[in-house]
């Protein structure tokens, strides 16, 4: 089987103005949208670093989709295990708030089905 690799568009990283500033030095990195009615980022001022926005975002068939080329489905609950499709290209990944009683009542449907999980439980 050949494994091919997905190639997704790169972005700068996106930081909270003045994260480099030596008198910041609490500033964490990680990004929160600027709210001050002053603030130059949130006015997207030229030297103050990307902001996010919706030119960023990857094409729609290499959106979900790992480096592997497996499709990820994210799942909730058994309607939308079973509506994973079967086969190579995708694989069901449990969402965060699941249960570890009902992810491993899924990870068993999931085997009998032939679905493959990608965050399974650790026993």
């Amino acid at each position: 089987m050949m494994v091919m690799s997905i190639e997704k568009r790169k972005h700068p990283r996106f930081v909270v103005p003045n994260y480099g500033a030596k008198s910041r030095k609490r500033v964490r990195d990680r990004w929160r949208t600027q709210r001050g009615e002053d603030n130059k980022k949130r006015r997207y001022w030229s030297g103050y670093g990307a902001s996010p926005r919706i030119g960023y975002k990857n094409a729609s068939d290499v959106r979900f989709v790992r480096k592997d080329g497996v499709l990820e489905v994210l799942v909730h609950n058994e309607a939308e295990l079973l509506a994973v499709p079967k086969g190579g290209r995708s694989a069901a990944v449990f969402a965060h708030g699941l249960s570890r009683r009902m992810k491993l009542m899924l990870e068993r449907k999931a085997a009998g089905a032939g679905i493959r999980v990608i965050n399974r439980v650790r026993s």
